[in-house]
């Protein structure tokens, strides 16, 4: 096994144990609860590597199949099985998984994604900083008084 020590993972979470050496998970990745990551097919007699990326949120109940490669940035919604390679930065959900949405913005650990309401309260944080910079660089005694 190749485990991040930043990744975390809940108690319930499933790794396949068959073929440890194929699991790999990056850094800040959460594993939900039940979640399986699975790197052997018995019955087709494949014994794969199973990559999941760094800051990766795997939903609850989800499963990872052998042989699968989870780019950076990604989340999983919960139940899906994750058939296909997922390209970073990509919200997947279903079964089989698919992608909802591309270049999604993690901004914290858990797969929390930046939205619409993040972006216009940084843009009124901006806005209000540029005015207080502004005004503390005024100076406050008219040029006339210097005379």
């Amino acid at each position: 096994m190749d485990i991040h020590p930043l990744a975390t993972f809940s108690t319930s979470a499933r790794l396949d144990m068959t073929f440890p050496r194929g699991i790999h998970i990056g850094e800040e990745t959460y594993i939900a609860f039940d979640a399986a990551i699975l790197t052997h097919d018995l019955t087709r007699g494949l014994y794969l590597h199973t990559r999941i990326g760094k800051r990766c949120f795997i939903g609850g109940r989800s499963i990872i199949l052998p042989g699968v490669e989870i780019g950076d940035e990604c989340v999983i919604g919960s139940g899906s099985v994750v058939t296909k390679n997922v390209p970073p930065r990509s919200l997947v959900a279903g079964n089989p998984a698919r992608v909802i949405r591309e270049n999604i913005e993690i901004i914290s650990r858990y797969g929390r994604m930046k939205t619409p309401r993040d972006v216009a309260a940084a843009a009124e944080a901006e806005a209000a900083l540029s005015e207080a910079s502004e005004a503390a660089t005024q100076d406050p005694v008219p040029a006339e008084a210097h005379k």
